[in-house]
Formats: C-alpha cells, sequence, structure tokens
C-alpha cells in the first residue's frame, strides 16, 4: 500500500510538472507571437499608429492576453529595443568575436562584412531606433548610446594603448578610431539596407568600405608633404577614380598601414 501511495503521488506529481512546463511553452509561444506581431507594426507604422487592438489580431492573441503578458503597449516596444540589444550584446555574435580579437585596424574589412550582417538580420529592430527617436525622444535608447564608449574602452583600451607604446599605431586615438569605424559601417549598411538606398555615397557597398578603410588607416593629409591649401568650395569635386576605388585596403603588407592618419 505505502508503495502504492508514493506511486501515485509520483504520478500526480509528475503530471503538475507537465501541466505547468506545457502553461509555460504556451505563454512563451503567446510572448514570441506578441513580439513579432508588434515589431512588425511598429515598424511599418510607427507607435502611436499602432493600436493593441491591431498586434493582438496579427498575432491571433486577445487583447486581454496581450495586457496579461506585457501590461501596455510601451512595454512591448521597450521590450523589442531591449531584444535588439540582447543581439548586440551576445559574446557569440561574430561582431562581438571580432571586437574580442583586437586586430583593428587589420580587420576593418571583416568588421564591416560582420556589420552588415548584423544590419540585415535585424533591420526592422534597427528601424526601431528612429521611430523611437521621434515618438519618445530617444527614450528607450539613451542608456545603451551613453555606455557605447565605456563598452568599447572595457574591450579595448589596454591593448591599444600598449601598441600605441610599441609604435604599431599611430598618434591619433585608436580608441576612437574603433568606434568611429563601428558607427560608420552600421550607419553606412543601414541606409543601404534598412532605408533601401544603395550606392548613396557614389560608389557600390564593396568599393565604398574598401575606400573607407584606406582613409581610415592612411589618412587624408599627405604622408610626407605638407598639406596643400583647401581647393575653393565652388571649385571641389569628389573624385574617385576606378582605380582607387578598386584598389583594396592595405593594412596587412604596407608598414604604414598600422599607423592610421600618419
Amino acid at each position: 500500500m505505502a508503495e502504492a501511495r508514493i506511486t501515485a503521488a509520483i504520478e500526480i506529481e509528475g503530471g503538475v510538472t507537465m501541466a505547468r512546463r506545457t502553461q509555460e511553452d504556451r505563454s512563451d509561444a503567446a510572448i514570441r507571437k506578441a513580439l513579432k506581431a508588434a515589431l512588425t507594426l511598429f515598424s511599418r507604422n510607427g507607435y502611436r499608429a499602432t493600436s493593441m487592438r491591431q498586434i493582438a489580431k496579427r498575432s491571433g492573441l486577445s487583447v486581454g492576453n496581450l495586457y496579461h503578458h506585457f501590461g501596455g503597449k510601451e512595454e512591448l516596444f521597450r521590450r523589442l529595443i531591449d531584444q535588439y540589444w540582447a543581439v548586440l550584446t551576445d559574446p557569440e555574435l561574430p561582431l562581438n568575436r571580432l571586437f574580442a580579437a583586437h586586430r583593428i585596424p587589420d580587420d576593418l574589412e571583416d568588421l564591416a562584412a560582420a556589420i552588415a550582417a548584423v544590419v540585415e538580420g535585424n533591420t526592422t529592430s534597427i528601424l526601431l531606433i528612429y521611430i523611437d527617436v521621434i515618438e519618445f525622444k530617444g527614450k528607450h535608447i539613451h542608456e545603451f548610446y551613453r555606455r557605447m564608449a565605456e563598452r568599447f574602452s572595457s574591450v579595448y583600451e589596454d591593448d591599444l594603448e600598449a601598441r600605441q607604446e610599441r609604435g604599431e599605431l599611430g598618434a591619433p586615438s585608436p580608441l576612437f578610431g574603433v568606434m568611429m569605424a563601428t558607427r560608420w559601417f552600421f550607419y553606412y549598411f543601414t541606409v543601404e539596407k534598412c532605408f533601401g538606398v544603395p550606392e548613396h555615397l557614389g560608389l557600390d557597398s564593396q568599393a565604398a568600405v574598401a575606400e573607407f578603410c584606406r582613409i581610415l588607416r592612411l589618412g587624408l593629409l599627405p604622408r610626407h608633404d605638407p598639406p596643400s591649401p583647401p581647393v575653393p568650395a565652388s571649385k571641389s569635386k569628389l573624385k574617385i577614380s576606378s582605380k582607387t576605388a578598386a584598389e583594396p585596403a592595405r593594412s596587412r603588407t604596407a608598414p604604414s598601414a598600422k599607423k592610421p592618419g600618419g
């Protein structure tokens, strides 16, 4: 009898555990559906033009279920922003593995490719950043960008300072250079992939990345001659020859490639 009672108790407990897991699985599925629907609608229509009723209809959930899981529409929006931040800060993200390898400026082309992949895979989430600026004055993104320099410093600063002391890097701040390159690549590919404007700098993406890498590594001023006086604005034109645009960035072979900006 005692064994039978124990067996029955175990079966009941197992049934309760399975029921609890089933309920949790249903809840997780509902949350995923709601977030997916909200991301599509927010990125397409904006925050204020999207209602909880629209999100409920698209996700197949009731309005009451949405409020049960999220409390309100702004909580849904915040969760989506946080979801994108989680992608960007994942140590396993190829972009973050590049950062951890400390190969700047030799890996600028790899950095561009990794950022292009991030933008390509998160276009709708990136659009939420602009919606937050317009409709919330940056309320949900402020802290992430405020701490950007701190995050880069924690990854790069000691290594870059040591490389400067060894003469491997030039006088301009290499830490600032890393941040500038990262932000430029994000900006460039956001315009290309999120805004749908290819060749907005007059070059295809491969040539634009190559030109940016050359400028960051070598600078704009002559490396030996004194700088020439600026050309008057009325006569200044951006001219990039096909040879220049196609020339591969020199980072692994040219001695001067390790001294960005001279």
